[in-house]
């Protein structure tokens, strides 16, 4: 290859790749934690010393930061605790219910807590760069002053101590959860809050999910010599604590053994413990190794673990493929939590389970190493892509490898649109781009999140195209991993992959209630007429068959794609001609399709990914 060609090929590549670049504001901070604790199992209390490398990315000078300490939560009197008191549905989990079906009676879980059962990190001491600084304590948010600001550009350094109490199982974090895991150990440290392009992100624990800097953790904890723990991160020293090699000759201290973990570019830490736990591992096809760390109760319960496990490792080769390759060397499945929650590398979740819920409830926690881990997602605030997008590839994932169907689904996802459809109709949605903390129920908050998100990608599909998508997905893996993108990054890389505006779907979709509801009106040998009965406008594929057997496809894009969507591969349009006619104006409530044969059957959206909340009316001759 000669010095043109090689200079030319290098310019075509330059291109391409810039035409799917970050935007050019982009920026993020890193953190890199360094922590030691010493665990009391008797108390449930702990000691801990943390350094905390700090970069400042942001093109701006900082003079204070902040961190969670969100044990504070389980608290009487927190805000946590408040809005158990006042939502009309609160978690089942965190409060009890007593009275009568007529009168019945709800209370907070964290109200009772007595001063031995409640959670706290109290912070002892900070350090900026080697000198003590002032602080201040407000709820789960720690405020730190600095004498001198963090320069743009410049890494610090923080040393903190502090004390801490596991607070009663009740939502995540706890000691004793129902199963009897001793030690569930998520949002247990004073964790840097994020600071980006919107500024810090301190919410209160209220009890939705977080967001938080990218960064490494190397990690010692000390407990009971006759504990076994499953983390987040790779264990540094198997051979000397219990569970993870079988001839382990155990290193003890004052009866403690010491845990040493690692974990590189994740951005939350967690695990659990408890002596009667027990260690299993298998490895993907691509290396990774999958741990799972369970409570051996009975041979079923063994069983279904064991099965689990061996699908685990599909899962993860399988959504590599689909959604990008898992780039961490390991994954841990912990029993623990009150019920599933990811984390950096891990999971936390309930284990008595029958075989279908235990692996449903690993492929959805699992799926999170994607969205949100693997992004960086914002929880507090674009929940639905959290959740929804998990949601999303955990259907995916589950029929493929659980279910194996014979012949597969049009619509993989069929079940969130169900949900989301009880919503549209329940009187109680609100925006999807509301905060996370804030909807006036769960009910509305879980379908909105969860199915709502699923349907937004699914429906995707059908706007751009179905292969479109699968591209769509693949790219924003490798422009945005490891970088907090935002759904309008997401919406960018559609847009550039499929050559087509999104703007209004992404808005309206996400910013309002609005519905879809799409009907057949007049059908003759001439025309056939389509109705937008709602207001939210969308492109249309009409699949129509004759009196002479013979079938066609109508799209009519919509006005503001400024493009259209490919012909599909799906199975029943296949042989079919496809006729694509003139761009519809979400200004007018009607469209007439020419015909030149008699019609005896037509239907809106044979594929159902179109999320018309009345299908009733979008068929003819059925």
């Amino acid at each position: 290859m000669n010095l043109k060609t090689s200079i030319t090929l290098l310019l075509l590549t330059v291109t391409s790749v810039m035409g799917f670049a970050q935007r050019k504001t982009y920026w993020d901070q890193k953190v890199d934690y360094a922590m030691e604790i010493d665990v009391n199992e008797k108390t449930f209390q702990y000691d801990g010393k943390m350094k905390l490398k700090y970069s400042n990315n942001s093109g701006q000078e900082l003079n204070k930061v902040y961190f969670h300490l969100y044990f504070n939560a389980f608290q009487p009197g927190s805000m946590m605790d408040e809005r158990l008191k006042n939502i009309v549905d609160p978690d089942a989990r965190m409060v009890t219910r007593s009275g009568t079906k007529e009168k019945p009676v709800v209370t907070s879980r964290i109200a009772a807590l007595s001063p031995q059962q409640v959670g706290y990190q109290k912070i002892k001491t900070v350090k900026y760069n080697g000198v003590d600084v002032p602080f201040k304590e407000d709820g789960t948010i720690l405020e730190v002053n600095l004498p001198t600001a963090i320069k743009d550009a410049s890494t610090v350094e923080f040393d903190l101590t502090w004390e801490a109490q596991v607070p009663e199982q009740i939502r995540r974090s706890g000691r004793n959860s129902k199963e009897g895991i001793a030690f569930s150990m998520t949002q247990w440290y004073p964790k840097m809050a994020q600071f980006d392009e919107f500024g810090w992100h301190l919410d209160e624990y209220i009890g939705r999910e977080f967001i938080a800097p990218f960064g490494n953790f190397d990690v010692k904890i000390h407990i009971n010599k006759d504990y076994v723990i499953g983390s987040s991160g790779k264990l540094q020293n198997p051979t000397e604590v219990k569970g993870y090699f079988k001839n382990a000759k155990i290193k003890a201290k004052n009866n403690k053994a010491t845990w040493h973990y690692k974990a590189e570019n994740i951005h939350d830490f967690a695990w659990a413990a408890d002596p009667k736990l027990v260690v299993d591992s298998a490895k993907t096809q691509t290396g990774t190794t999958i741990y799972t760390v369970y409570l051996p109760t009975d041979q079923e319960v063994i069983g279904n673990w064991k099965t689990a496990l061996g699908m685990a490792t599909e899962f993860f080769d399988f959504t590599g493929k689909h959604f990008g390759q898992y780039p961490w060397s390991t994954y841990t499945i912990v029993q623990g939590g009150d019920g599933g929650m990811e984390y950096g590398t891990a999971t936390l979740i309930t284990g008595g389970r029958n075989l279908k819920g235990l692996v449903g409830v690993i492929f959805h926690e699992a799926a999170h190493s994607w969205y949100q881990h693997l992004f960086g997602i914002n929880e507090t605030v674009d929940e639905w892509m959290d959740e929804g997008f998990t949601s999303y590839i955990e259907e995916l994932a589950y029929q493929e490898i659980f279910l194996k169907p014979k012949v597969r689904e049009l619509n993989p996802i069929g079940m969130a649109y169900n949900g989301y459809y009880r919503l549209a109709k329940s009187g109680k949605e609100e925006p999807m781009s509301l905060l996370a903390d804030y909807y006036n129920t769960n009910f509305a908050y879980s379908n909105e999140a969860y199915n709502k998100g699923a349907v937004l990608a699914e429906q995707l599909g059908y706007i751009i195209g179905k292969e479109n998508l699968q591209k769509t997905f693949l790219t924003f893996y490798d422009q945005w991993k490891f970088k907090h993108p935002t759904p309008n990054d997401f919406k960018r890389v559609a847009e550039q992959t499929a050559d087509i505006n999104l703007k209004w779907y992404f808005n309206l979709f996400i910013n309002t209630t609005r519905t879809i509801d799409y009907a057949i009106g007049e059908v003759s040998d001439q025309q056939i007429e389509i109705k937008n009965k709602s207001n939210l406008a969308m492109p249309i594929d009409l699949l129509v068959e004759y009196q002479d057997g013979s079938r066609e496809l109508f799209y009519i894009p919509l006005r503001e794609m400024r493009g259209e969507k490919p012909a599909e591969q799906f199975d029943i349009y296949q042989g079919v001609k496809r006729t694509v006619l003139p761009d519809w104006f979400w200004t007018k409530p009607s469209y007439t399709i020419p015909v030149s044969k008699q019609v005896k059957k037509a239907w809106i959206d044979p594929t159902q990914r179109l999320a018309d909340i009345n299908y009733e009316d979008n068929a003819y001759g059925q």
